[in-house]
């Protein structure tokens, strides 16, 4: 489901469609839909008015495994906008080694520039597909050259400059003969279209971007500041060119995919994806807790994780980051920051950034009810995956009630004896308790195996009491 026109896009649209892969949190769910909503109508309003209009961003803070990062991919793909995720711990201070936090702005532009570019390629493919089948055509029926026609060759100009004539070699075709071809390329054209001809093998050519297989010094720092020096040089070298023989279906999708190339404005969906960026973008940066100073002694550990929190506050605030495609402001893009908060607290973070965050949501841990639903009630569950998998190999499963009720038990209980890692518990304790069935699956094919409560017990039981096996296993 993806959705463009935001005047559908009402709060409670917005969170029914995250019910269906989300269970629970609606606190989440609202806050995020309110955003999400107040983007249509900043849009709505006058262009100066909609200038001040800043994003609220927000603050989510739970254990792992909850839901944090669903809800905010599922959002990005509800409105097709740009969507980045990073780790705030794989950013370091200006000075240390490491990216740096205006990094993430650029992998955003990145995103947003190629969904424009796959919208437009997709809008051109039927074009595409016709220039495909004539340059198909040509090289299974290569066309009469012009006499006057294209690049001279090199053995052309030697015999010009010599006083040779070879008008010999460049006969003008009969009328006949030229009916022949045409009637003969019309009819190759046609069985193109009809699929006749995908099997048979045709030497076509092909361009390849040339390799710029150049050792630079610097080169992590060039990336970050948006420069790639192999682009660069690329567009000065000429493309060359290689015959392949492949077989016709497969050499109408390469040529195609060049046509297609050659049909789009890439400026303009440079243009458009940077706007989509500054006006759409969403940023998810997770594990914002692990920048939080552990304390007030400072160690060079925690000078750098204050650093990064000092270099994350003028993005989030809004500032223009230089893009090897131009400037780009961060005003209005949208940052939704997550993190578990077991070792700390959001007071913890720098006041200024705590400022930028100013819808804080508390994500609730998920007890076995919770548990349950998520094993069954979302779309793509894990139970209907695991179904699918294996009826791959003519094996059926059928899970009882009893069955889902017990692994979400066990699953609660290791969270509460354990780390608690929320829904991702689940994964494997479904793989453990489905292990021998899915290994004797290609022998067992038309069998069926019904997963109630006994049987739940016993092949996970053992492990859940076993402290010593459970901590490697479950």
């Amino acid at each position: 489901m993806f959705v463009e026109d935001g005047s559908t896009l009402v709060p409670s649209a917005i969170v029914s469609y995250l019910d269906r892969y989300i269970v629970g949190q609606d606190k989440a769910k609202r806050a995020v839909a309110i955003a999400l909503r107040n983007r249509f109508r900043r849009r709505m309003l006058d262009p100066e008015l909609a200038k001040e209009v800043a994003p609220k961003n927000i603050l989510m803070v739970g254990p792992t495994g909850v839901g944090k990062t669903e809800i905010a991919r599922r959002l990005a793909e509800l409105v097709n906008a740009p969507f980045v995720k990073v780790e705030a711990t794989k950013f370091t201070e200006v000075g240390y080694v490491g990216r740096d936090v205006e990094s993430m702005v650029r992998d955003l532009v990145e995103t947003a520039i190629q969904m424009v570019k796959k919208r437009m390629l997709e809008d051109v493919q039927t074009p595409a597909m016709e220039r495909a089948r004539d340059r198909v055509v040509d090289f299974l029926v290569p066309g009469r050259k012009s006499r006057s026609g294209g690049m001279p060759t090199f053995m052309s100009v030697i015999k010009g400059m010599s006083g040779e004539d070879d008008s010999q070699e460049e006969e003008q075709e009969t009328p006949e003969e030229d009916r022949m071809r045409q009637s003969t390329r019309a009819k190759l054209l046609d069985l193109l279209a009809q699929g006749k001809l995908d099997d048979r093998e045709v030497e076509i050519e092909i361009q390849e971007s040339p390799q710029m297989g150049i050792p630079i010094m610097g080169g992590a720092g060039m990336d970050e500041m948006g420069i790639n020096l192999g682009e660069m040089l690329g567009g000065l070298m000429p493309k060359k060119k290689k015959r392949k023989t492949m077989k016709v279906k497969d050499a109408l999708r390469v040529l195609q995919n060049e046509e297609a190339e050659k049909l789009i404005d890439v400026e303009a969906a440079t243009r458009m994806g940077m706007e989509k960026a500054q006006e759409e973008g969403i940023i998810f940066v997770d594990e914002i807790d692990k920048i939080v100073s552990k304390g007030s002694g400072g160690g060079g550990h925690d000078v750098s994780r204050d650093g990064v929190q000092r270099d994350l506050l003028p993005v989030v605030e809004g500032c223009t980051v230089q893009t090897k495609h131009g400037q780009v402001s961060t005003d209005h893009v949208l940052f939704i920051a997550a993190g578990a908060f077991h070792q700390s607290k959001p007071s913890d973070l720098v006041p200024e950034l705590q400022g930028r965050f100013p819808i804080r949501v508390e994500l609730e841990a998920l007890d076995k009810t919770q548990l349950a639903r998520i094993l069954t009630e979302p779309k793509h569950s894990l139970i209907e995956q695991y179904e699918a998998l294996l009826k791959t190999e003519g094996v059926s499963l059928v899970f009882e009630d009893e069955g889902v009720r017990e692994i979400a038990s066990l699953a609660e209980r290791m969270n509460l004896e354990m780390e608690n890692i929320g829904a991702r518990r689940l994964h494997t304790m479904v793989e453990q308790l489905l292990e021998d069935i899915s290994f004797e699956a290609p022998e067992r094919k038309g069998e069926t195996f019904t997963v109630d409560g006994s049987f739940v017990k016993d092949r996970l039981e053992p492990l859940v009491k076993d402290s010593d096996v459970r901590r490697y296993l479950l």
